[in-house]
């Protein structure tokens, strides 16, 4: 059901922009999206990751392009053996995917040793511990991606088999990517692609190769993008300031292919225009009512705003909204363009077994 959107249209006549509230978008009808990326993080597993870090904004975007309307969670969980740094590293299901994108860039591979991994642990974490939504129209799907198979032998451990019993239960799809071409993981992927509803897709062993359409719009979108940028408005305590500052900053630092694809998720976006998500921007807090000015302590204004009067401030943020809204209108409109510049450029390529290529047609087919 599509997203029922509520414009506010706010003549100042005399009166206060920022005096009335707000409403923010209706969530009634807005289906959620909740997919979990359990992911293989040992050594081998280096040239996928890092296909990965480039394009998770492509398969979030597909996501988008199915349901504009959608409210998306993702979370991400890497995860290597006993012995290693680690055993499981869990980011929760979260609707903040500028954040997920700052945790997965900071995930190398590294560890490992014996063939099989931590396989059973990092299932059971996905299943029975992530905050999954329990309505029943939410989707739920997860991806295990991995080129081993698991430790049968621990004690005490969960075992897949058991798990994916509990996922069938709580109606999560998981399917299973293989990498490379072992024929010991391939016959428990497919086995746990089976049991859990879903699809084994074998992919290569560095995740395959990663296609990147460059088009005629990409350089005035990243320009435009760092204009949007420009509008930003951290607001709040320090840490939380600070947060929206360390996103700023891996969005300013990916790669000119991982910053188109980031302004597309963005600018498709229909519940709600923002720059980031997980909230801390002032202007989009204020545009999609989940603040008022009034509301926000001074010594948790962006700086630029604090030595303001009340009156000067609904003056400066109104003038921030008016040009964010322009620059977004641009920025929708070059999206638009490339979208149909890649549509036709995609005619004619062969079908790729890419790691993202296969995640985006799983969630095309899931999803639909």
């Amino acid at each position: 059901m599509p997203l029922t959107r509520n414009l506010l249209t706010v003549a100042l006549l005399g009166g206060s922009l920022f005096s009335l509230p707000f409403p923010a978008f209706a969530a009634n009808g807005a289906p959620r999206i909740e997919v979990a990326f359990v992911l293989d993080t040992t050594g081998s597993m280096a040239g996928l990751i890092d296909g990965a870090k480039r394009k998770i904004w492509s398969i979030a975007n597909t996501i988008v392009d199915i349901n504009p309307d959608a409210d998306i969670r993702m979370a991400l969980i890497g995860y290597r053996d006993r012995g290693d740094d680690y055993v499981v590293e869990t980011h929760d299901m979260s609707p903040d995917l500028q954040g997920l994108y700052g945790k997965l860039i900071r995930f190398e591979a590294d560890g490992g040793g014996d063939t099989p991994e931590s396989v059973n642990e990092a299932l059971d974490t996905a299943v029975r511990k992530l905050g999954w939504d329990k309505a029943e129209a939410t989707r739920r799907i997860i991806f295990l991606v991995g080129d081993a198979p698991p430790h049968m032998d621990y004690d005490n451990a969960p075992l897949y088999p058991e798990v994916l019993k509990t996922a069938a239960e709580r109606d999560i799809t998981v399917n299973a990517v293989q990498a490379g071409d072992d024929p010991d993981t391939r016959a428990i992927w497919r086995e746990i692609a089976q049991m859990g509803h879903g699809e084994y897709i074998p992919i290569p062993q560095d995740g395959g190769e990663i296609v990147v359409i460059e088009t005629p719009y990409d350089d005035e979108i990243i320009h435009l993008q760092r204009e949007i940028d420009g509008t930003v408005m951290p607001y709040g305590d320090a840490e939380k300031q600070e947060e929206v500052r360390s996103k700023m900053e891996a969005k300013a630092a990916a790669p000119s292919s991982v910053v188109v694809e980031n302004s597309e998720f963005y600018s498709k976006r229909m519940i709600s225009r923002e720059v980031i998500t997980g909230g801390g921007d002032l202007v989009a807090d204020i545009k999609n009512g989940a603040k008022r000015l009034e509301e926000v302590a001074d010594d948790a204004l962006p700086e630029p705003m604090q030595s303001k009067t009340s009156g000067e401030r609904e003056v400066y943020l109104k003038q921030k909204i008016e040009e964010r809204d322009h620059l977004e209108k641009r920025m929708a409109d070059l999206v638009k363009k490339r979208d149909d510049f890649t549509a036709e450029k995609r005619k004619t390529e062969d079908k790729k077994d890419s790691f993202d290529s296969v995640v985006a047609e799983t969630l095309r087919s899931q999803l639909r």
